[in-house]
């Protein structure tokens, strides 16, 4: 399928606002309503896509403002799975987070009244002329396997299979409505990947095991897409787990790129900001499976405030285009600024700087 695509795009979160942080902390103390809070969070929300449209993104989010964490809030809204504090924090490289996890309760299905929803209407209403909206929700593999959040599958369901298909419907029918509310751009962002990269890469033992959920993964994701709309644009964010400007994983995507290059994904958003991403060659196993798609460059960092080179930049994207068109290619951060409300060490002024350097660089590149 085709779409429209811009060479200058974001993942999708945003550093919190002073003022949204401290209505959060008043509501958590009692001080204001709901209704305030709610109140604070469309005033910020509006004044952030003025700034996106002005910055020059044709896709804008609501930098994920109505959340605590990327994921965690979508999920616990969905039927079936809930909410729970578990013993121990997600082991990032140099920072703790909170300890707040999912957990199945009962038979997924889609929520018709996830609050989510209501979060995409109210963007809706404040778009600027000229663009359009995106959704940003965690992928369902974030629940097959991962820190016992579907340990308690056999409670609720007679095969693993039948848990599968569950979740690949339930993804599949919340897509269809966020359509029918008007979303023709919708991503999923995915840690996955890069947590069966490290395990691919540390556990050789274990390599059947990991590779199976790599194949569920595959399965669940696809048959979710499955039968959606074609002018649906459906992407996805490969993220290797972003938290105060921190990270969980490392390592190239070349272990996991065969199975990448059998998502039927419009467009893959993927990190390239340091050493720890490798080379591009896993590019390649994408490229070859379908000529259409189109995979945007995370080569600009969100952890910190520094801008790169910008000849390093333009030669990186040089080699890219040895494996995949420079038409089919795009430039964003390797992460949102702020996959937790705490947010990525630099301040707003920065955040705005690193996007505007983005939209040089595009010009220069595609549009000149």
């Amino acid at each position: 399928m085709t779409h429209t695509h811009e060479h200058f795009d974001h993942v999708g979160s945003f550093l919190r606002t002073p003022e949204l942080k401290k209505g959060r902390l008043e509501f958590a103390e009692g001080k204001i309503s709901e209704e305030d809070l709610v109140a604070i969070k469309h005033q910020e929300i509006t004044k952030l896509v003025a700034k996106e449209a002005q910055i020059g993104l044709k896709s804008v989010t609501d930098g994920e403002y109505n959340r605590s964490w990327w994921h965690l809030d979508f999920l616990w809204n969905l039927n079936g799975i809930e909410a729970y504090e578990q013993e121990n924090s997600y082991k990032f490289h140099g920072a703790n987070t909170r300890t707040t996890n999912v957990r199945l309760c009962g038979k997924v299905t889609e929520n018709p009244n996830h609050p989510f929803y209501e979060d995409f209407k109210f963007l809706q209403t404040v778009l600027p002329e000229g663009v359009a909206p995106k959704v940003t929700i965690p992928s369902p593999s974030l629940i097959p396997n991962r820190d016992g959040r579907s340990d308690l599958w056999e409670d609720f369901y007679p095969t693993w299979e039948a848990f599968l298909d569950d979740l690949a419907q339930t993804y599949h029918d919340t897509i269809q409505h966020f359509y029918e509310l008007g979303a023709r751009y919708v991503q999923l962002d995915d840690t996955t990947w890069a947590y069966l990269i490290a395990r691919l890469i540390d556990s050789p033992e274990k390599h059947k095991f990991y590779e199976k959920q790599a194949e569920d993964i595959v399965y669940v994701v696809n048959k979710a897409l499955a039968g959606l709309p074609e002018d649906l644009r459906i992407s996805t964010h490969i993220c290797r787990g972003n938290f105060r400007s921190t990270y969980l994983f490392e390592g190239s995507y070349e272990p996991v790129a065969k199975y990448l290059g059998q998502l039927n994904y419009d467009t893959f958003f993927l990190e390239y900001d340091d050493a720890r991403s490798g080379d591009f060659s896993p590019l390649t196993d994408i490229w070859n499976s379908r000529k259409d798609v189109f995979i945007v460059l995370g080569l600009i960092t969100s952890k910190k405030p520094e801008l790169e080179d910008k000849v390093e930049i333009k030669a990186k994207i040089s080699e890219a285009a040895k494996l995949v068109p420079l038409e089919n290619l795009g430039l964003s951060t390797q992460c949102g600024f702020a996959s937790t409300e705490e947010g990525n060490d630099l301040s707003e002024d920065e955040e705005w700087i690193k996007l505007g350097y983005i939209r040089l660089l595009t010009d220069e590149i595609w549009y000149k």
